[in-house]
Formats: C-alpha cells, structure tokens, sequence
C-alpha cells in the first residue's frame, strides 16, 4: 500500500496489505501469547510495569514520534508534540496505574456461603482505529485492552499507519511478550472487515465514521456476537449566551471547530449565538478565523496543515460546494489554499435552514455554520436536533444557566466555558449514533473485562 504525504500529494513509502490470512495469523499468535504468556499469565503488576516502560520509551522517542504523526497525517508538528505525543504518554501511563486495581467484590449473602466477583480479560480483541489521531487513538485503544490484560490485535488507518508501525518496535523493546499486540497495516473493507467478523475473536472496538460503526457491529452480530465498543461521528453544537465572555467564547469556538482542520469527532461545527452578541461574536470570530495560518506542518507558527487524503479534501469541498448551492452565505473561505496538498482554508457559513447538509451532517473539516438563536428553550431544541451525540459546549457566565443548558443537551461529553478538553482519567463517547460504550478513565475497563460471579457453599446441605 502507499502512503501518501498530504502536504504535497506525494508517496512517501509503500508497506504491506494484510489480507485475511494474515489476520488471522495475528488471532493465532495473540491466542497463543494470551494462554501462555500474556493474561491471567501475567499479573497486574506486571502488566502495569510493561505499559510504563513503554511511555517512557514514547517519551524517548516523542520528537521522532510527533514527525512522524506530521509527515503521513498532515497535522502541525507542535500540535502532534505538544498535544498528541503527550497526551498519549499519559494516556499510557493512567492505565499503567490501573493494571494492578481493577479487581471485583466480595458480596454478602449469609455466613454459609462465599460469593464474589472477578474481572477477567475477555481475551483476544479486535481494534480498528482512525486516520485523524493515529497515535492517540492506538493508545487509547491498547492502554485499556493490555491493563486488563487482553490480547490485542489491532489496525491502524490505511492513511496514516507509520506511527503504528514504529510502535511496535517500542511494544517490542518495553518487554511485551510475543503476540500480546500484533499490529495489521490494511484496508479496512479487506483486514478491518477480517477482524469485524472473525470468529476467533472476542471483542472488537471501532473509532470511525457512523456508516463503518455500522458495518462493524453488522459483522459482529453476524460473526460470533462479539462484544463491541464504537466512538463514531458527532455534529456538535456550540451555545454561546449573550452574557459569555465574549473573547474567549470566540477564542474556545476556534479552537472548537478549527483544531487538528476541523477533523475531530467532537467538533464544535454548529454555533448557535444568542442575537443580543451575534454581530460582534461574527466579527471577531472572523478575524480570529482569517489570522490561522496555513502551510508545511514542519513550518514555524503553523496553525493548520492540509487535511489528511485526496478523498477527504473532495468530500469536504463537496460539503462546500452543497452549502453554497442550497443558498448559505458563504460568509469566509469556502475554497483551497495553496496548488499543491490537501489544504482548505478555514470556512464559515452564515444565512443557514436546519434542513442544509452542512447543517445536518459530519463534514470533518475546518468548516462550521453560525447560526442566531433568540429563544433558550429553542436553541436546546434545535442543538438535541440531530442523530448524533459525542459532545456539546455552552459559553454563559450565569453558571445555572449554563449547567441547566449542559444537561439538557443529548451529548456524552458537556463543556462550561471551553472546547474540546480532553484528559485521560475523564470517559469520553456519545449518545444516540455516536457510539457505544466510553473510552478513558476507569470507564474504559469495562470495555475489555468480562465479569465472573463465584458462588462458594461453605455449609448448605442439600
């Protein structure tokens, strides 16, 4: 397969196409490694010591680690160092911290008997994850699976596999046993379709698109009912009150739409502003938006790069082109940067009905709609107004009024005053067709834990 730099359209190398066979040479060697070497034959402790030293290890190697996420994803090389790398190191070591903690209970039922509960690995698990956070997602799907002490295998986006492959070099020189990851480079129609429906595995966790979400889930219920965990799309809405503090609802809605070029399942693309302060949120937002500079993301002060395929820069300028032609004003951007990549300038649009594909639908890219709410009741209305549900913000310096907007809204993740803050010990997924289950925190250990209830008679007759 090749893979191609995004920043000018050229191959940077080519690696292999696993196909089904080779996926299932991974299952084979992951079974193996988790009846030998690796779950309930490793103990917490020990599995706790193996996921620090490979984050020290990450952060050996965070500057080569965050080249590498520039090159094949296109995203800045300071935001790959400054937020991926170290978000994923600590992403590593919270669950490092957990492989010795996740234990089950002991229940009282009379003084005759014993009754209490293990957690278990499920025991060889699928992990298909995307092209917008190549690292970050592979930590966050492997700190869990390996905390609990899963056999993983997993493949990383046909797009962006290079940060992947050269973790396995580091899983390798952190002590890892042989088997316990084994990471696929495919497509997903051909190895991630393998891995959906393989009979041998037990458990399968997507990040992706709605549409593949389904296709995933399809292929497990067809398979062997595995157990599944997805974090699809979002369409998240962005509510700014006339009483927010006007700078810094502009400042946090930039970032909330605009961060890693608008590809972020949680981005804030709908914003609704109360008409008492949209003329002036407009303003600034607009030269806020018109000051991100575009360019090579080994570039200084570069703020965006291009976006990550040929396919996803048409799919974009699609959602664009659809934009104008139902009548939004295009009110900024709308068009490419540069001859050369997959740039996008910024773009806003204003004058917008509800019923308008960008309004409506995942763009996944540095585009956003601003939209004049009057009634509270209205705009909560219109936020919920959609099939997704991974996040919302709510900008609004009455905290009750800003905590009642939070709850209201049908979302998995509600930000007060901010965008996009993500941490490693808070559970993130959605509501309605964003997904199923939560990843982080302790959360995320149930995804990879299959519960055992143990019934001990001390002294029953019967």
């Amino acid at each position: 397969m090749g893979v191609i730099n995004p920043t000018d359209g050229k191959l940077i190398t080519k690696i292999s196409e696993a196909t089904e066979g080779d996926i299932d040479r991974a299952v084979e060697a992951a079974q193996k490694a988790f009846d030998t070497t690796w779950g309930l034959n490793a103990g917490g402790a020990r599995r706790g010591e193996l996921l620090y030293k490979l984050a020290q290890l990450m952060e050996q190697h965070a500057d080569e680690l965050a080249a590498i996420e520039a090159l094949d994803n296109g995203k800045t090389f300071g935001w790959a160092r400054g937020v991926d790398v170290t978000f994923s190191i600590d992403t590593i070591k919270h669950y490092a911290g957990w492989a010795d903690k996740n234990f089950g209970q002991v229940m009282e039922t009379d003084e005759k008997k014993l009754a209490y509960t293990r957690h278990e690995p499920i025991g060889v698990v699928g992990q298909i994850i995307p092209w917008n956070f190549p690292l970050l997602m592979l930590a966050w799907k492997l700190g869990p699976a390996l905390a609990t002490g899963n056999a993983v295998v997993l493949k990383p986006s046909e797009f962006t596999p290079l940060t992947a492959i050269r973790m396995c070099g580091l899983i390798k020189e952190a002590g890892f046993p042989a088997g316990a990851v084994n990471i696929v480079t495919g497509y997903g129609n051909t190895a991630g379709s393998a891995i959906s429906s393989h009979m041998k595995i037990d458990k399968v966790a997507f990040t992706g698109s709605t549409l593949v979400g389904r296709k995933v889930m399809e292929a497990a219920a067809k398979s062997n009912l595995k157990n599944v965990t997805l974090e699809l799309g979002g369409k998240s809405p962005n509510i700014i009150f006339n009483d927010a503090n006007l700078e810094q609802a502009v400042n946090w809605a930039a970032h909330g739409l605009f961060w890693n070029h608008g590809q972020a399942c949680c981005a804030g693309t709908r914003i609704f502003v109360q008409e008492g302060i949209y003329d002036q949120f407009l303003a600034k937002f607009t030269e806020k938006a018109k000051k991100i500079k575009l360019g090579d993301p080994f570039g200084e002060a570069i703020d965006q790069g291009p976006q990550v395929s040929q396919i996803q820069y048409d799919r974009i300028m699609d959602y664009i082109n659809s934009g104008k032609s139902e009548g939004a004003t295009t009110h900024l951007g709308g068009d490419r940067f540069g001859t050369e990549g997959y740039f996008i300038n910024p773009t806003i649009f204003t004058d917008t009905k509800p019923d308008m594909r960008i309004v409506k639908e995942e763009i996944f890219g540095p585009v956003g709609v601003v939209i004049k709410f009057t009634d509270e009741a209205d705009v909560i209305k219109q936020a919920n107004d959609t099939t997704y549900g991974l996040a919302a913000s709510v900008f609004s310096q009455d905290i009750n009024r800003a905590l009642d907007t939070a709850h209201k809204l049908q979302a998995g993740t509600a930000w007060v005053n901010c965008a996009n803050q993500l941490h490693a010990n808070i559970p993130f997924g959605g509501f309605k067709q964003s997904g199923i289950g939560r990843e982080l925190g302790e959360y995320a250990l149930a995804n990879y834990t299959s519960v055992k209830a143990v019934h001990v008679n001390l002294g029953h007759r019967m």
